[in-house]
């Protein structure tokens, strides 16, 4: 079992999707994102394989992401926060969010 203290060592940020790229060397169907994770943070990089959005639905989304991963090598990429997503009936990735608009940065706690 985890315990509190273990759930408080992740760091997970509300970010906004300012840029997505299609990723065709990744073994799976992902996109490159860069997300805005507020001053504190700054932007960073993500793989994630959410290509059941559009790039336009995707664009000036808030998701959830544990931004104290270390950076992972995937494919030609560097994904340096976790974009947060649970499968849908079909096992596809739907990101989670927030269900109202908050700060850019904010911590889920």
């Amino acid at each position: 079992m985890a315990t509190f203290e273990d759930f408080q060592k992740l760091d997970i940020r509300v970010g906004k999707i300012i840029e997505i790229e299609s990723f065709p060397e990744a073994k799976k169907p992902s996109y490159n994102l860069k997300i805005d994770l507020g001053k504190e943070i700054g932007i960073k990089k993500s793989c994630a394989q959410i290509t059941n959005y559009s790039k336009e639905e995707l664009k000036g989304k808030l998701v959830l992401c544990v931004v104290n991963f270390p950076p992972r090598q995937i494919g030609s990429a560097i994904s340096e926060v976790l974009t947060l997503g649970v499968p849908d009936n079909e096992g596809n990735c739907i990101v989670v969010q927030p269900e109202r608009n908050v700060p850019i940065g904010a911590k889920l706690y």
